[in-house]
């Protein structure tokens, strides 16, 4: 039978289990990453791109940022296309300012489902 382990080297056990912050990046989160940085202009820290808990920070940070700009709230454009073949298949009109904003866009689409 197995001796008893004592309390401190369960803890230790258990820490040792929950190392996502441990973990290296993947190579397809540091290519998101370097494509994030070419597309917003900045350069994507060397430190960052060690881990994959503060790469997952950076990228979320620059994703949140390029979302800002000027077409960030207009649908997307398998969002327009779903909305047009339900308008055919309705024999109806999308309203034009759905066209305008994402949100509008996908409430019509979930109604006229």
């Amino acid at each position: 039978m197995p001796a008893a382990r004592s309390d401190a080297a369960l803890v230790t056990d258990v820490h040792r289990t929950n190392d996502y912050h441990e973990l290296p990046a993947t190579e397809k989160q540091i290519g998101y990453a370097r494509a994030l940085a070419q597309r917003s202009g900045v350069v994507l820290p060397w430190d960052v791109q060690q881990d994959r808990k503060s790469l997952s920070a950076w990228i979320e940070e620059k994703r949140n940022a390029t979302d800002q700009g000027r077409f960030s709230s207009y649908p997307s454009s398998k969002q327009v296309a779903f909305a047009e073949r339900i308008a055919r298949h309705k024999q109806r009109q999308v309203p034009q300012e759905c066209f305008r904003d994402r949100t509008m866009m996908s409430k019509w689409i979930d109604s006229n489902r």
